[in-house]
């Protein structure tokens, strides 16, 4: 991970020693995140059921796993759902931060199992925000989505615009939202909802099924001389955002000392891409301009624009993001995939519970 030296020498002192959980840590940016974590000398405590890499292999992500062989003493999996309350009881033993990522993030599959989407996606931080409550924690970071906005139009949209979410996925993530704001409010455990915009970076899945996954397919195929698939026209905008970009976002708002009361912050770039430039762009990344999209029907419950006004994001949290795009498709394209399990990581019994899936 790459940051100033101010911040490194910042993130240590917040986070060298400390008691740390990621729910959700096992997916594409939780991943991300416990690795950062566990370099600033924090002990991480990451619980994920596995359930968004069922279809990849049997056991731990590389990357977690990597961290579970090459840190033991930091690093701590709990293989369990969000949903099953004692894990979870166990899990923020004695913890100071909670990151919450844990979440249904793919829209088509919250249209297919809405019922679903709500029990993880709402249910579900209760259940974290209750158990980092009774646990003592001192902070609650909580990875809401952009898509709460809906269609707010091409500008900038900041955080005062009235919600107007479009699907089950944006509306189970806005929930959270309110959970997050009501246990400041109400049970004094701090918190703040980052409203992520499109993340895209190494290792996403292809065919995730987020926002941002539409990187990782266009450049999948593009590495394979297949034309990108684009829904629609191709005119719809959207604001990308290096997963590193937003680690440093979270872990601003992990040591940020301001006071945090569950506020919704935006975290992007502040800038509009075209899908057909995005498409024209990891082209000619992977040395194919000559490759032309295949168009395909527009997708239900997709919005036309998004964009972040990043001003609350500066001023609250020091935040601005500092990857260029194509300085990210770059970086996307030189990192490790780590899409696939392997065996020999030092994982606890499964617990049983309802399924989730991360973001």
């Amino acid at each position: 991970m790459r940051w100033s030296p101010e911040h490194d020498e910042r993130f240590r002192a917040a986070y060298s020693g400390k008691r740390v959980c990621i729910t959700g840590g096992a997916g594409f940016i939780g991943a991300h995140l416990a690795e950062a974590l566990v370099d600033l000398g924090a002990f991480v405590v990451i619980v994920d059921d596995l359930s968004a890499h069922e279809a990849d292999a049997d056991d731990a992500p590389d990357a977690i796993s990597e961290l579970l062989e090459g840190a033991p003493e930091h690093v701590r999996f709990v293989h369990a759902s969000i949903l099953d309350t004692h894990a979870l009881d166990d899990a923020m033993e004695r913890v100071r931060l909670v990151f919450h990522l844990a979440a249904i993030s793919s829209l088509p599959e919250s249209l297919r199992d809405p019922d679903r989407a709500f029990r993880v996606n709402d249910r579900g931080t209760f259940e974290v925000c209750s158990s980092a409550q009774v646990a003592g924690a001192k902070r609650i970071v909580y990875a809401a989505s952009s898509s709460a906005y809906g269609d707010a139009g091409s500008g900038p949209v900041a955080e005062s615009h009235a919600p107007s979410p479009l699907s089950p996925y944006a509306a189970s993530k806005l929930a959270g939202e309110h959970v997050v704001s009501a246990w400041a409010r109400s049970f004094g455990l701090p918190g703040v909802s980052l409203r992520l915009f499109n993340v895209y970076g190494p290792r996403q899945r292809v065919g995730a099924g987020d926002e941002g996954a539409v990187v990782a397919s266009f450049l999948h195929r593009a590495k394979r001389g297949q034309a990108p698939e684009i829904f629609g026209d191709g005119s719809q905008t959207r604001d990308f955002i290096h997963v590193d970009d937003v680690v440093l976002a979270m872990l601003l708002a992990g040591a940020a000392e301001g006071e945090l009361r569950g506020q919704a912050v935006n975290v992007g770039t502040g800038r509009a891409v075209t899908i057909n430039d995005l498409a024209r762009l990891a082209a000619e990344a992977c040395g194919r301009p000559d490759l032309r999209p295949r168009r395909l029907p527009p997708r239900e419950g997709d919005i036309l624009h998004s964009r972040a006004d990043t001003e609350l994001a500066r001023t609250l949290l020091g935040f601005e993001a500092a990857i260029p795009l194509s300085d990210g498709l770059a970086r996307t394209l030189e990192g490790p995939r780590g899409n696939g399990l392997r065996t020999g990581a030092r994982l606890e019994a499964p617990v049983r519970g309802a399924a989730v899936a991360h973001r």
